[in-house]
């Protein structure tokens, strides 16, 4: 089998250690395996055929595509490539329109409260004037401000009270923030669900270092094993077919009320995952590309010849 990953790191950046271990993992399981950086992508449309480059080139024939949008800004512009693909009859995932829809956070909360999937209150707004409604909308101050598009816990704020959060707002660079409830009880843990082909494959809390309410690995947070209920499951399940996506890491708070789902992940990191709890997340990833690529195998030329 001929698997890719397709990687959204800057050219001038290593790939990461995920997509390094993936590629590593693929070919000790006898498989071809390469890294494909979409940077060195080029899109032709001169009305002849659908076609995809790399560096000039016809893209290589490959079985399937793992992607890997470590993006956060003009999604939609910059996974065309993804698209391309698709168009191309090549296997792909996480698709095109499945990334778009986790990457914008507006997006994920209308869907999943759309389905009925539990999420912390959460007010939309577009101007200053509607910041005590917003607040008294979540339940008061502490609130969280996020704006729509962030990962790894970047765009995401912690608020004490209504001045403090007037004068963290930019209007200027920001015409859209998301207001959420402080979910108290989490007491700055949460647990990541990693969900592949529709099954839990892992699952991991996370702690936040001292002095931080984010509990992301990258700011310092920690991971240790979890069992998740059946509960959890269930809405962690339903969260990611939500959305439409193959993978995903989905991070529940534990609120008093039950669980909620905070947030649904298209490019999820494992790195910690697999070191606090041994679990092998890039055999599973690699062992459902293998399955993928063979129920979604192309019905033409995937170079449009």
């Amino acid at each position: 089998m001929r698997i890719g990953i397709l990687s959204f790191k800057a050219i001038s950046k290593k790939a990461s250690p995920e997509e390094i271990r993936l590629k590593n993992v693929a070919k000790e399981m006898g498989h071809t395996a390469r890294i494909f950086r979409s940077g060195r992508c080029q899109l032709v449309y001169d009305a002849t055929a659908r076609r995809l480059l790399y560096d000039g080139r016809p893209f290589p024939r490959y079985d399937v595509i793992i992607t890997r949008p470590s993006i956060l800004r003009d999604v939609d512009l910059n996974i065309s490539m993804i698209k391309q693909m698709e168009m191309m009859g090549i296997p792909v995932f996480n698709r095109y329109t499945s990334i778009i829809r986790a990457k914008n956070k507006l997006k994920s909360m209308q869907l999943m409260d759309h389905y009925n999937i539990p999420i912390p209150k959460t007010i939309i707004i577009r101007s200053s004037k509607f910041l005590d409604l917003a607040v008294e909308a979540v339940g008061g101050v502490p609130v969280i401000l996020k704006t729509p598009f962030g990962s790894y816990g970047a765009g995401v704020t912690i608020v004490e009270s209504k001045r403090g959060l007037k004068s963290v707002l930019d209007w200027e660079n920001t015409n859209m923030y998301m207001i959420q409830e402080f979910v108290k009880y989490s007491r700055g843990k949460d647990i990541r669900v990693f969900v592949i082909g529709g099954k839990v494959v892992g699952t991991m809390m996370r702690s936040a270092r001292r002095g931080e309410f984010r509990s992301n690995i990258e700011l310092g947070g920690k991971g240790s094993p979890v069992e998740i209920t059946e509960e959890e499951k269930e809405i962690s399940l339903r969260a990611v077919q939500a959305l439409d996506l193959e993978y995903a890491g989905v991070d529940l708070l534990r609120s008093k009320s039950g669980p909620v789902v905070l947030e649904v992940n298209s490019n999820p990191g494992f790195k910690a995952l697999e070191s606090s709890t041994g679990v092998d997340i890039a055999n599973s990833i690699v062992e459902y590309a293998v399955e993928y690529a063979k129920s979604n195998a192309p019905m033409f030329d995937t170079n449009g010849d």
